[in-house]
């Protein structure tokens, strides 16, 4: 203040004919103190200043959160230029930069250590602005200065702080405090042996424009530990003839600072004499002692951004008296402090908005300390308010440590919050199946799009393999050799009973029949390939048609087989007249008859909902099943129970026939073939609904094959058996004698 002063009543063309003065006033004072502004010099009488020609122009100093002395001033409009000891003061806009800096570097999981709490309020604003943010508060604790009164009592709640301090996972410290001086203590506790560990890893952010001056028996203090702090200030420049300033000044013969000679003596270490006190001392202050070789921890000699401030100040009341000339009145200033801007004696502009506050942006610096107690401020960032959006904050990094309440979850994985602690506090779970998370910290799991899949790490997508059931596959080619086996078989058994067609054992039984049901047999077992390859229009149509044509006429022989042994036995008998049924006409109506319906049934799944190609992309993760859809479920029940239907008729009609008379009698034989094809189409449901994708067309092509295997070993080979080996067995007497 003295120095700006002094240079603008230098300033012949700022201020002409008019003088400059200041008084300083202890903030501390409080009310006292600025009632004395209003009243004569050396006497309290608010309202009277009789015999004074100065004038209070303006009163320039910080906001104490404790102190709000602003309606006083404004009683008497006297402007005030007051700026924040702190950022993170109710409506205070630098607040940003920290919740800038702490989004920039992830930073989430924070402690706060401050100078008195600041009441709920503060507490409240604190806790709202960084959870809206998504930034969680791991501590809140207050700074209590050590009091020689009552030193333990003092030591044992900077204690306490600390194991608070060194036992959180936070690593960015938000420093909230008027200086370092209580910040020093908490920090030198390992130096007094009273703790064995030193808080590492920390990033200390001071919230404040603070410096590093402490009190004097702090000088030789070690501050490496502070090596890597961050700061804010507002945009400052180095003024250079203020170090000349300092160096030159005689602090001791201007009038009214004899409050320096105590801060001189604790800075050098030494005693002004008292000249009412007769006798000889040691380090004896001379007054020209060099500001210069005290230690940057106790006194800078360049203008901090606090002291820039106040030279700001100062020329801002000096420029507002300039737009108003002379004679000045208190009232005519201000107005003008609040719509006007300068350049000040470094060129940087001044100005306010129209709330009256300064227009600027924020310098993040740099600690960097020395083992020489020495330090130097390296402006590693800003925060500039009159940039574009994605250039308002600029910071240079480095290699920096985490401070979160858990570590970031991977990609692959998914947060999920911890009970009853903080959103910032959570666990990392993996992905659910068919889900990823491409980037980390993700709240929740994406599905992939339909042609795509996660891959392994489920960290990202990969386009699903194209599939269906193929005889290329190990499932399918197995399916395929049993088509070919068993066709092989039912060629080998029609060969046998076209040769041996006029043999008693082929004749009992109704050649005819017996053909149609090798053949359809062999058509069920060939029309199983249809589900072996790529799914097309024409494939979708026929296959399930042609599967229930073919097998109804194969049940239908069989149900034409058993009707006739029962008719037979029964037209045998003296003066029956079922023998007029008994014959050709009888077994080519049956089997005709179950064709016709499943026919019927079949016309009409294909004129209302046909199959029609399909794809299934969520029965398989990894792969788009190609299947046919088959239009209408219903009627794909229909034909399966029409053929349940047929198939119980012949089992019923077989089983009740099967103790009638004749060693050619083959009735147990459909029995037990038919009670293996009911057995395996009653299975068939339960299976067929519980798979997905290709596994259900390779359960219904096993119960094809299984069904037509049965009916197929069960009537004919026990038949082929007895042509082949045994033909001593194959005539007719074999065929009457257990009549008697």
């Amino acid at each position: 203040m003295i120095f700006a002063v002094k240079k603008i009543n230098e300033e012949l063309q700022l201020l002409p004919n008019i003088t400059l003065g200041f008084r300083i006033c202890d903030r501390y004072g409080g009310y006292h103190a600025k009632m004395e502004f209003f009243s004569s010099q050396n006497r309290f009488i608010p309202n009277y200043k009789c015999g004074s020609l100065n004038k209070l122009t303006s009163v320039v100093g910080t906001i104490d959160p404790g102190i709000f002395l602003v309606d006083i001033l404004d009683t008497y409009k006297v402007p005030q230029l007051f700026f924040p000891k702190t950022i993170l003061m109710p409506n205070n806009s630098p607040i940003t930069g920290i919740i800038q800096l702490l989004l920039h570097f992830r930073w989430t999981w924070v402690g706060i250590l401050v100078y008195g709490f600041g009441g709920r309020t503060f507490q409240h604003l604190i806790f709202s602005i960084f959870a809206v943010h998504r930034i969680c508060i791991a501590f809140l604790e207050q700074f209590k200065p050590v009091y020689f009164t009552n030193y333990i009592a003092s030591l044992k709640f900077i204690l306490k702080t600390f194991h608070i301090l060194v036992s959180s996972k936070a690593k960015a410290i938000i420093i909230n405090d008027n200086d370092l001086a209580n910040l020093r203590w908490l920090l030198y506790l390992p130096e007094m042996e009273m703790v064995s560990v030193k808080p590492k890893g920390k990033v200390w952010i001071m919230a404040s424009q603070m410096s590093l001056a402490s009190f004097f028996y702090q000088k030789s203090w070690d501050i490496q530990v502070l090596h890597g702090a961050l700061s804010f200030s507002p945009y400052s420049n180095e003024i250079a003839s203020f170090q000349h300033f300092l160096q030159t000044r005689n602090h001791f013969s201007a009038k009214e600072d004899g409050f320096l000679k105590e801060v001189w003596e604790h800075a050098f270490g030494c005693v002004f004499p008292n000249p009412s006190v007769n006798e000889e001392m040691e380090d004896v202050c001379t007054g020209k002692e060099k500001l210069e070789s005290l230690p940057g921890t106790f006194f800078e000699m360049r203008m901090m951004c606090h002291s820039y401030s106040i030279y700001n100040a100062v020329y801002t009341v000096a420029h507002a008296l300039h737009e108003v000339l002379v004679p000045l009145y208190n009232t005519l200033v201000r107005p003008h402090l609040e719509y006007f801007a300068f350049n000040n004696s470094v060129g940087n502009e001044i100005s306010f908005d129209q709330n009256g506050k300064l227009i600027t942006g924020l310098e993040i610096e740099n600690w960097v300390t020395f083992p020489n107690q020495s330090f130097h401020r390296v402006k590693v960032g800003k925060l500039d308010p009159w940039a574009a959006a994605d250039q308002m904050f600029i910071i240079h990094e480095e290699t920096i440590p985490d401070s979160v309440c858990t570590e970031s979850c991977l990609p692959g994985y998914f947060k999920k919050k911890q009970e009853e602690k903080p959103f910032c506090c959570y666990d990392c779970l993996p992905c659910p199946k068919e889900k990823m998370s491409s980037q980390k910290d993700m709240d929740y799991c994406s599905k992939c799009p339909e042609n795509q899949h996660p891959n392994k790490k489920q960290d990202s997508c990969i386009l699903k393999k194209v599939s269906f059931l193929s005889y290329e596959e190990p499932m399918g080619i197995s399916l395929a050799i049993l088509v070919f086996l068993f066709s092989l078989i039912t060629i080998l058994v029609l060969a046998t009973f076209l040769k041996y067609h006029n043999t008693p054992i082929v004749k009992a039984n109704n050649r005819n029949l017996t053909y149609v049901l090798l053949i359809s047999l062999l058509l069920c077992f060939l029309c199983s390939l249809q589900f072996l390859v790529a799914p097309g229009n024409v494939i979708c149509l026929l296959r399930q048609i042609s599967f229930g044509i073919i097998f109804s006429v194969a049940v239908s022989c069989v149900l034409a087989k058993t009707i006739i042994v029962v008719l037979a036995f029964i037209a045998t008998k003296p003066g029956s007249r079922m023998r007029n049924w008994v014959g050709r006409r009888l077994a080519s109506s049956i089997v005709f008859s179950g064709f016709l319906v499943q026919a019927g049934i079949c016309t009409v799944w294909l004129l209302t909902f046909p199959p029609f190609p399909d794809i299934d992309t969520n029965s398989e993760t990894e792969e788009i099943i190609l299947q046919c859809n088959e239009g209408s479920a219903t009627m794909l029940y229909c034909v399966l129970g029409y053929m349940g239907f047929l198939a119980a008729a012949s089992f019923t009609v077989a089983f009740l026939s099967r103790n009638l008379p004749s060693s050619f009698n083959e009735a147990k034989c459909l029995t037990f073939s038919m009670l293996i094809f009911c057995s395996v189409w009653v299975s068939f449901v339960p299976s067929y609904l519980s798979t997905k994708g290709k596994y259900m067309v390779a359960v219904e092509v096993f119960s094809i094959l299984a069904s037509s295997a049965g009916l197929l070993v069960c009537i004919y080979i026990p038949k082929c058996y007895t042509i082949i080996l045994k033909p001593e067995l194959n005539n007719k007497e074999q065929l009457i004698k257990k009549r008697y």
